[in-house]
């Protein structure tokens, strides 16, 4: 299992951006799809809001991967 941390200057992230961002997806394409379909957990929970904003200390999850926003 993957596990990575990026770090954010912002007060959040878009979570299709970080996973496109952290290259989990490859694309904001990819990314928009594979939310949409369930295929990605935020802090352990299934989500399919691609919008949904990624704060530091958010965990999300996708095809065995971890990325932490810090």
């Amino acid at each position: 299992m993957k596990y990575e941390k990026i770090e954010i200057n912002e007060e959040f992230i878009r979570l299709d951006s970080l996973l496109k961002f952290s290259g989990l997806a490859e694309t904001g394409g990819h990314a928009k799809i594979i939310v949409q379909n369930g295929q990605v957990k935020v802090n352990g929970q299934v989500c399919t809001m691609r919008g949904k904003k990624m704060r530091k200390g958010d965990k999300a999850e996708y095809d065995g991967c971890t990325v932490e926003v810090v």
